[in-house]
Parts: structure tokens; C-alpha cells; sequence
């Protein structure tokens, strides 16, 4: 079995309208991942930020289920196996969780990640959801088609994994899917879609996108139907659509949409 890799995705502050943790959620059960490990919640997460809750199991028995960050293995996927992580952003001791999370990719054999996440921007629901990138090293970074990052400002557990990963030699990508704003209610299943469609970019495999595409198309029309009864919200979104159009698009020109679409051609043609 060739080295792993790992999809990684965090509920929170990097989670907008939880398109990233539903790529996460969404690829666990189509991939049918069993679970590996999760993480002890006791040393990372405020209970009265992140509170338990209580579930019945039979209708009966009261059961407590923490707060915490779970991981588990797909090996349904192609040429090699994927581990899937998915939990909360932490409350505390944000070096020790990222310590703890590169000691389970180490103990999996991972040597590549990819972090998905999502922000609520200015963009319109009309267009394609845009995915910004950054890569831990040049060369993942040309390949990908990524730039380097210019933002400065408050973080979250997603920028710092990332540096984490990097520094223990693991190669690891993050990508960040632009949701707007005016429709920050989850879920957001168009960004998730962008989100793995980029996954599978960096990863080289297809990922099974089962009724996505078809959940994106009916919160598209959905939106619609919202801008048709405000007239707000429809002049809003046209001034979107307007400063979208006058802007640059260097990802969107032809050469870029060709090497897309070889790299889609050449994971379908993978037995």
C-alpha cells in the first residue's frame, strides 16, 4: 500500500455555512470510512463554548456524545487510501492539538494533506463559487496553479494545522471556498462542490460527488427565487455580478479551463 493521504476539515470559524466539513461528512459516507481515532476533547475544547450533548440510544438510554475531532480511513477510494478528518476548531492549546493530529497523520503513513475550509465573502451566488489556494511549498504551488498568500490578520486552526504539517515535512495544501454572505445559512452544497473539485486537483483521484451537483443547482434556483421577492437583495446581487464581470479573471481563461479539464479526463481514465 503507497503512502496515504489526508482531507482535513474543521467546524467553526473556518467552516462557513459548513461547506468544508460537509465535503468531509459527504466523502465519509460514500467512501464508507471506518473510524481510527478520535481526540481525547478534554485538553482542547471549552465545554461551555462547545457543549456535550445527549442523545437516546433505543428510545431509552440517555448517552453523552463530546465534542471532539474524529478520524477514520477510506480504503474504497483507487490506487491508494485516504484519511478523513473532521472535528472542531479548538478552544485551547492550539499547538498541542496540531502536534497531536501530525503524530496520527505520521502514525497513518500520510505524506500529503489537503485542508479544506470557507469564508463568507462579497461574491454572488450566480457565479462560480471561487476557491482561493496556498501551498506549504513552490512546487505543489506551481502545479496547482496557486499564489502566494497576502493576507495578514487573525487565523484560525485551519492556517495553523498547515504550518504544523508543513514543518514536519508533510506536503499539505489548504483551500478556502468564497461563500456569500447574504446566504451564510448551511448548508452551502455549491461550495462544497468547488471544494471537491480542487480536492481532487491536489489529490489526482476521483471523488464520487453522488447528489451534489444536483443539491447545488436546487440552492442556486432557491437563491434565485429569494432575490425575485426582495428587490434589495436582487439590486445587491446584481451590483455583485457587475463588479465580478469588470474584474480579472486570470483562472477562468482558456488555458486554465484546458488543463482542468485534462486533469478531470485523466482521473476518470484511471481504472
Amino acid at each position: 500500500m503507497s503512502a496515504r493521504a489526508m482531507l482535513a476539515a474543521f467546524e467553526g470559524w473556518n467552516d462557513a455555512a459548513d461547506a468544508a466539513s460537509g465535503a468531509i461528512e459527504h466523502l465519509e459516507r460514500e467512501w464508507s470510512a471506518k473510524p481510527f481515532a478520535a481526540i481525547d476533547p478534554e485538553d482542547y475544547y471549552d465545554y461551555q463554548v462547545n457543549r456535550p450533548t445527549v442523545r437516546l440510544v433505543d428510545g431509552v438510554t440517555r448517552r453523552i456524545e463530546w465534542p471532539t475531532t474524529r478520524i477514520s480511513v477510506a480504503s474504497d477510494v483507487g490506487e491508494r487510501e485516504v484519511v478523513l478528518l473532521r472535528g472542531l476548531e479548538p478552544n485551547m492549546r492550539w499547538r498541542a492539538f496540531c502536534d497531536e493530529l501530525v503524530d496520527f497523520a505520521h502514525e497513518l503513513d500520510v505524506d500529503s494533506i489537503v485542508c479544506l475550509a470557507a469564508l463568507l465573502a462579497d461574491v454572488p451566488h450566480t457565479r462560480p463559487i471561487e476557491v482561493h489556494g496556498s501551498a506549504a511549498d513552490d512546487a505543489t504551488a506551481a502545479a496547482l496553479g496557486l499564489t502566494k498568500s497576502r493576507y495578514e490578520g487573525p487565523t484560525g486552526i485551519v492556517s495553523v494545522f498547515h504550518e504544523a504539517a508543513a514543518r514536519a515535512g508533510i506536503r499539505v495544501v489548504s483551500f478556502w471556498a468564497s461563500v456569500p454572505h447574504y446566504v451564510a445559512q448551511p448548508p452551502c452544497p455549491k461550495a462544497t462542490l468547488s471544494l471537491l473539485h480542487r480536492a481532487e486537483d491536489a489529490l489526482d483521484i476521483a471523488i464520487p460527488l453522488g447528489d451534489l451537483p444536483e443539491q447545488a443547482r436546487a440552492w442556486e434556483h432557491g437563491v434565485d427565487e429569494l432575490a425575485r421577492e426582495d428587490s434589495e437583495i436582487a439590486e445587491y446581487v446584481q451590483s455583485l455580478e457587475q463588479r465580478e464581470d469588470e474584474s480579472e479573471l486570470p483562472e477562468a481563461s482558456g488555458e486554465a479551463i484546458a488543463k482542468a479539464f485534462e486533469r478531470y479526463l485523466r482521473r476518470r481514465d484511471k481504472p
